[in-house]
């Protein structure tokens, strides 16, 4: 009976831990060095089905796109990879449904339109659940709370949110009439 050195063992099982892990968790690992950080900010893996890579994107232009550069996508993924790729899908559908566990993006916050909100509002919109009258209610109990303290639209004179009044210098809906 000969004895392994402690190097040969943990090298032993690193390889084979690397055997049995599924093909997605290897494309999920190195998914952004593929393709850059960039691109791997806007499209996430979601299955791989018969030798096919499904990419979830966050808009069809980024979708267009990358399905132009799938061949060399797969050129740079396959070597990571025990059974080669042989295409890649990409599409918007599966986005949404990937994008639940993060609340607030910067592109959110950015918006012209967005107002911050103070209060929980988990607890009042549970409440306002309840019946039609009482929803009605919380949106307009919502509404005047936001609204309150925002300036004012310089033709309709409704609260505006501040980005609005600098990116347009009238709120939404007067700079929608004027297009």
């Amino acid at each position: 009976m000969s004895f392994k050195s402690l190097e040969q063992l943990v090298g032993a099982f690193i390889e084979q831990t690397a055997w049995h892990e599924q093909p997605l968790q290897r494309v999920t690992k190195c998914w952004s060095d593929v393709v850059g950080v960039a691109v791997a900010s806007h499209t996430r893996p979601l299955s791989i089905q018969r030798n096919i890579l499904w990419v979830a994107t966050s808009s069809a232009a980024w979708a267009q796109t990358l399905t132009f550069e799938r061949q060399r996508i797969l050129t740079k993924l396959n070597p990571y990879l025990l059974d080669p790729l042989t295409d890649i899908r990409f599409s918007t559908a599966g986005w949404q449904r990937s994008q639940v566990d993060k609340k607030d993006t910067p592109a959110k916050n950015n918006h012209p339109s967005y107002v911050v909100t103070v209060g929980s509002r988990k607890n009042k919109a549970q409440a306002a659940i309840q019946n039609p009258r009482a929803a009605f209610q919380h949106w307009q109990e919502t509404t005047r709370s936001r609204s309150q303290g925002l300036p004012l639209c310089p033709q309709c004179q409704c609260p505006t949110p501040h980005g609005e009044l600098q990116r347009w210098e009238v709120c939404s809906f007067c700079a929608a009439k004027r297009w």
